[in-house]
């Protein structure tokens, strides 16, 4: 269950858009509800050029150029000094090539994410040292990298720092520091990646002979998937770099990335940005998550076909391991939320376990993020030592959150959405009241939502309609794919696919006739039943079969059309707090009080039914009574079960109800959680 929000929408300015440019009104809509401040934004926006920023706004560029420029006329060896994520293989790769192709002395280093961390560490200064490095570039970090750097400096090494993280008050004393993000910059973009950065040095580099097509021929496809890997806006140059590099992608001229679509089932199929962040970029993680980026550097360098394909392979192998990892992860932590509810019904949950991979906690706590709506922390111990993942939802700022904490973390760092953090064994069950105590002084439901574009009717969506929206993309981070509300519609018919693993669904309102799909719903767990009035929440897509094109209606979310999302969400979160041991409020009290007769109406329908297999926001319409709402329903259920009168398995996907065989008699007013809410 979501809250669905829909977008402002100015139909006027819409509409204007629309005969401005010469576009569909969908697209023109859309364009709207993005908020351009002038049509010169729109027109950079939907403009097929490729369009960039001189490379020298950027604060330190000139020096870095100067001293690169220096070593590789001098033939110093150079290191590219990367990181192990999809965006600082990709800026290694790029990088490293740009430099072996105007005749560099260069060499590149990842490390360890297990067994070195993040960024440049003395360790490996010694070992570039050892092997002749007069000249380091890190690129995607070294930002934060003082005393490492200083130290570098003292063996007589110096550095270049390329980044894009959030910079300290005190800059490493570098011979440039190169990151849009210094107070002192005037660029005009600041949201690249750390492989947008390299590529901004590149065009820096070639200064003398720019040629943007030319280094957007040579490079955009591995800026490409740094870009889309890193989750960073698609706006401004970083759309012109997918955009170019979606092209390159597709049209296959890179051995490495063509053996590796190839390995990921897309060898015949046109990418999309979507496509890469779920098929390119995990392969190439994988590698670095399981501790051989090396890899995946090989694999974007390589001119064998063979190699290419065996190195793919291997990543593909990676990516499946990296899977089963988190699958195991997965499980234990769910079995730690069904043995400890205090821990799963807290606004913040924070799960830890022994050895778990610290390259897979943060997927697993993503996961666990979308499964029950929640910010979720994943940490993993060994000895006295943790570390731990954070993933949040649109209202919680885990940034501010973690930053709440810091007394009782070692190191710390991220952004609204994710952070990382390291801290003592012995402060994990602080940090979790810690983190829970920020989050009540909030005085606020954290709440997932979903974004709805604006609402389509059925009857006027049509295949021009959906493939207006091409011209949009690519699509991802600050331009996600747009998703649209149907309501009112009557389900109609229900069709298994797949074996029953997806559904094609078919509805109507008034006389218009549609279909949609949803995939990964097993018939089993499908709740609704033909003659429901629901609405969809859509994206729009179009399928060509034996050359006649057809609308494809995917669905992202569905509920009971007179249901209020939000209001049987915030009881839901009235009965959390109530189960996660905070004192009864008044308003508690208000939400959550029921009487005889309400708890007499959920155990008629459950003995109507014999029991009941979905999500308690279903088995709440179904019973059909309006004086109980969520909350109330699932304080019934677990008066019920403490009595002894049902036995319930209770999961963010399903309730397991099975009513008792000859149930004592009871007053159901006895029941402890009935008492304390008395």
């Amino acid at each position: 269950m979501k809250k669905w929000v829909i977008s402002k929408l100015d139909k006027d300015n819409a509409k204007r858009i629309a005969a401005e440019f010469n576009i569909h009104i969908l697209p023109a809509m859309l364009i709207d509800i993005m908020g351009f401040e002038d049509d010169e934004e729109i027109a950079e926006f939907l403009s097929e050029d490729f369009d960039f920023s001189d490379p020298f706004l950027v604060t330190d560029m000139d020096k870095a150029v100067i001293r690169i420029t220096k070593a590789v006329q001098s033939f110093e060896r150079i290191c590219v000094y990367g990181d192990y994520d999809a965006d600082g293989v990709t800026s290694t790769a790029l990088l490293y090539s740009y430099l072996v192709s105007i005749g560099a002395n260069v060499m590149y280093y990842i490390p360890s994410r297990e067994n070195e961390g993040y960024g440049l560490n003395n360790n490996a200064v010694d070992v570039l040292k050892e092997q002749g490095v007069s000249l380091i570039i890190t690129v995607d970090n070294g930002i934060s990298a003082c005393e490492q750097i200083d130290y570098a400096s003292s063996l007589g090494i110096q550095t270049v720092v390329t980044d894009h993280h959030t910079p300290p008050a005190q800059l490493p004393n570098a011979i440039a520091v190169v990151n849009p993000h210094r107070e002192d910059d005037i660029s005009p973009f600041k949201h690249f990646s750390g492989v947008g950065i390299v590529f901004k040095l590149c065009m820096a580099m070639d200064d003398d002979g720019l040629n943007i097509d030319e280094l957007l021929d040579k490079f955009s496809d591995i800026a490409a998937i740094g870009t889309v890997g890193d989750v960073v806006s698609l706006s401004g140059e970083n759309r012109s770099l997918v955009k170019a590099g979606l092209r390159k992608i597709n049209n296959g001229d890179r051995i490495g990335i063509a053996a590796l679509k190839q390995s990921a089932g897309y060898a015949e199929k046109e990418l999309s940005a979507g496509n890469v962040a779920f098929t390119l970029v995990p392969r190439i993680n994988a590698g670095g998550r399981l501790g051989l980026s090396q890899k995946s550097v090989k694999l974007l360098l390589s001119e064998d076909s063979d190699e290419a394909r065996e190195i793919a392979e291997e990543l593909s192998e990676d990516n499946r391991n990296r899977q089963e990892i988190e699958q195991e992860i997965l499980k234990q932590v769910e079995q730690k939320l069904d043995n400890d509810e205090y821990i799963k019904y807290r606004k913040i949950i924070v799960v830890a376990g022994e050895g778990w991979h610290q390259g897979v906690i943060g997927i697993a706590a993503a996961r666990i993020k979308d499964k029950y709506g929640k910010p979720t922390i994943i940490i993993s111990y060994d000895g006295e030592n943790a570390k731990g993942s954070a993933r949040s939802i649109e209202g919680f700022a885990m940034c501010d959150g973690v930053a709440y904490c810091k007394e009782l973390l070692t190191v710390f760092g991220g952004h609204p959405m994710a952070a990382g953090m390291s801290l003592p064994t012995a402060n994990i069950d602080l940090f979790r009241e810690k983190i829970n105590e920020y989050a009540d002084s909030l005085n606020k439901p954290i709440l997932p939502i979903l974004n709805i574009a604006c609402k389509l009717n059925p009857s006027v969506i049509t295949v021009e309609m959906a493939e207006s929206l091409e011209i949009l993309e690519p699509y991802g981070s600050g331009n996600p794919t747009p998703v649209f509300g149907i309501y009112n519609l009557t389900l109609n018919g229900i069709i298994p696919l797949k074996g029953g693993k997806h559904l094609r669904l078919l509805f109507s309102r008034n006389n218009a006739n549609i279909e949609a799909l949803y995939f990964n719903m097993p018939i089993e767990k499908f709740p609704y039943i033909n003659g429901d009035t629901v609405n969809l929440a859509v994206t729009l897509d179009v399928n060509t079969y034996n050359n006649v094109k057809k609308v494809s209606l995917l669905i992202k979310d569905m509920g009971f059309s007179s249901q209020d999302n939000e209001k049987q969400m915030l009881s839901s979160i009235f009965y959390d707090s109530l189960m996660s041991g905070m004192p009864v409020t008044l308003a508690m009290k208000e939400q959550l009080t029921v009487n005889r007769e309400d708890c007499a109406a959920v155990y008629r329908y459950l003995r109507a039914n014999k029991g009941f297999a979905f999500t308690a926001d279903i088995l709440q319409y179904r019973i059909g009574n309006d004086n109980i709402n969520v909350g109330k329903l699932m304080v019934i259920l677990k008066a019920m079960t403490e009595l002894n009168l049902i036995t319930m398995k209770s999961t963010v996907s399903s309730l397991n109800i099975q009513l008792v065989e000859n149930p004592p008699k009871v007053n159901i007013l006895s029941a402890p959680i009935l008492q304390k809410l008395l």
